[in-house]
């Protein structure tokens, strides 16, 4: 049975346990387009983890991208990685039919998964994820060069995986595994996240 079709006793995710239990079984990755101040064109690689909704990494490419940029562009996004996931969620795109990319994901020993050609709804984190990275932060800053680029979407990574909270993981981060004590709210500063576009409290 593929990891995607896996159901939960109580209808829904049960992030304090099982789900993190998954983490790194499964990966899910995406491309999206994003135009540059000189609006030159660049593709960017999101992969996240499929349970615990956090970003692995980015990889950018500035121009056309074939087989080759995208074997380089997903081995820059999960660098600093220990481990590797069992699967791998991919859509239909043509790209990953590319011989460089198939013999990269036999090198590193990861089974492709595919989702329903033509429905998004059957990738809906990865999207939701590059929908959120749209609103949120490409739509309010601007990048030069692709190394700006990347460099402002670490910063976002870092933002999302250790302060965004998410409703889906009632109310925590995904790098948080299990309830933390509540936070004495009369005494906190603010944090400030990506060039000051987000604020969020901490203990004081």
């Amino acid at each position: 049975m593929e990891p995607q079709s896996r159901s939960f006793p109580s209808g829904r995710p049960a992030w304090g346990g099982e789900a993190w239990q998954m983490k790194d079984s499964l990966w899910s990755m995406d491309l999206f387009r994003c135009e540059s101040v000189t609006l030159r064109t660049h593709w960017v690689l999101v992969v996240m983890d499929q349970y615990t909704r956090r970003i692995i990494g980015f990889g950018v490419h500035a121009g056309t991208v074939d087989g080759v940029a995208l074997c380089r562009m997903f081995n820059r996004a999960i660098r600093g990685q220990g481990w590797l996931p069992k699967y791998l969620s991919s859509d239909h795109d043509p790209l990953y039919k590319f011989h460089q990319w198939q013999a990269n994901l036999r090198i590193l020993e990861v089974t492709e998964i595919k989702t329903v050609p033509y429905v998004p709804l059957s990738h809906p984190f990865v999207e939701r994820l590059i929908g959120t990275i749209r609103r949120e932060y490409l739509d309010h800053m601007v990048f030069w060069t692709s190394a700006d680029l990347e460099n402002k979407l670490l910063d976002f990574r870092t933002y999302y995986n250790h302060h965004r909270t998410h409703h889906s993981r009632e109310g925590r981060t995904p790098e948080t595994p299990a309830p933390q004590p509540v936070a004495n709210l009369r005494s906190f500063r603010w944090q400030a996240h990506c060039r000051a576009l987000y604020q969020t409290p901490v203990a004081a």
